[in-house]
């Protein structure tokens, strides 16, 4: 007769490692973190609920990378080298072959940034997931949201829109052919937090922020915190979604209009925004080569506060286009 598994048996099993960069990891109330001299600690959290943040089938290889992702993003966006994690999760019931699934996803991403786990919690509930990312960066070098000047350029990585795309496929408010499906919902679930290009900004940026919520709403938290506007060109932030020549084939499928909306407000990216200087661009150039990250420059920032829409010619683009909000 097999023995049941108890909290710390599941904890034992499927999440304790030796502790590596950590001075202490998992085993005791507390971890200790020693940054290295000259270092500060950047420090984020993510939660994860079912049925809000994610399906309650999705594939829990999946849901492990991912649920490490959006925490490793936010340190993207500050520039900084991750350095550990912690993660308190609620299981409605030990699930083994799930547990196995998940923690491999997790493990995987993270043993692919140097990052190790060095503690949380686990309880019986609703399944949730919350990660508490720590990483180091050189004092004074952290990107903030604070720190766009007219004048600069607005910049984006990678490519935007292919997860709300997949979203509304799974929800069947969008038709989608399955080799497209797979394309978009691989960006859905699987996102790739660009820890690489945030370090090679450090120094070159004026502001960063990661596009969790949409584009247009996390840019918005940047021109919020540094007193200024933007304007974006619409017609070359369109091709964010399209540069995937498999996603591109949707636009039979969609409006422009859809389309759009898709590139600017449709969440779940984690992409960078930034803003640098003109003399910046080759320096940018350079980054994104390093990082192997490709970056679009879509806009400018402006003195006058609120973000404008224009076209190719310059005029203005109707519409509004509202980014996630939990409570909205």
């Amino acid at each position: 007769m097999l023995t049941p598994m108890g909290e710390f048996d599941l904890i034992a099993r499927y999440f304790k490692r030796p502790a590596k960069r950590a001075v202490l990891g998992v085993g005791d109330d507390c971890a200790l973190l020693q940054p290295a001299e000259g270092m500060q600690l950047a420090v984020s959290s993510d939660m994860l609920v079912e049925g809000r943040h994610f399906f309650s089938d999705v594939d829990p290889f999946t849901l492990g990378h991912k649920a490490l992702a959006v925490n490793l993003s936010d340190l993207a966006a500050c520039g900084a080298q991750p350095l550990a994690f912690t993660l308190a999760l609620a299981l409605p019931r030990i699930d083994e072959a799930w547990l196995e699934a998940f923690s491999r996803g997790m493990f995987a991403l993270a043993d692919a940034h140097g990052c190790e786990l060095v503690g949380g919690d686990t309880t019986q509930g609703p399944l949730n997931i919350c990660i508490t990312v720590f990483g180091e960066i050189p004092r004074g070098q952290a990107l903030l949201r604070s720190g766009a000047c007219v004048g600069d350029d607005v910049y984006v990585s990678g490519t935007l829109g292919e997860a709300r795309l997949a979203l509304d496929a799974l929800r069947e408010h969008a038709p989608l052919p399955d080799e497209l499906l797979a394309l978009a919902r691989a960006r859905l679930e699987m996102p790739t937090p660009r820890v690489a290009l945030g370090q090679a900004l450090r120094g070159i940026a004026t502001s960063a922020i990661d596009v969790s919520d949409g584009l247009l709403g996390d840019l918005g938290h940047i021109l919020k915190a540094s007193g200024v506007g933007a304007r974006i060109d619409t017609s070359v932030a369109i091709n964010l979604i399209a540069t995937s020549a498999q996603i591109a084939r949707a636009e039979r499928l969609f409006s422009y209009g859809k389309m759009l909306s898709y590139v600017l407000a449709g969440g779940d990216d984690y992409e960078l925004a930034f803003t640098a200087p003109v003399p910046a661009r080759a320096a940018i150039q350079a980054a994104a080569l390093q990082a192997q990250t490709a970056v679009t420059r879509i806009g400018v920032i402006e003195q006058p506060l609120g973000l404008r829409l224009v076209d190719a010619s310059g005029h203005a683009v109707p519409g509004r286009y509202a980014s996630f909000d939990h409570f909205a």
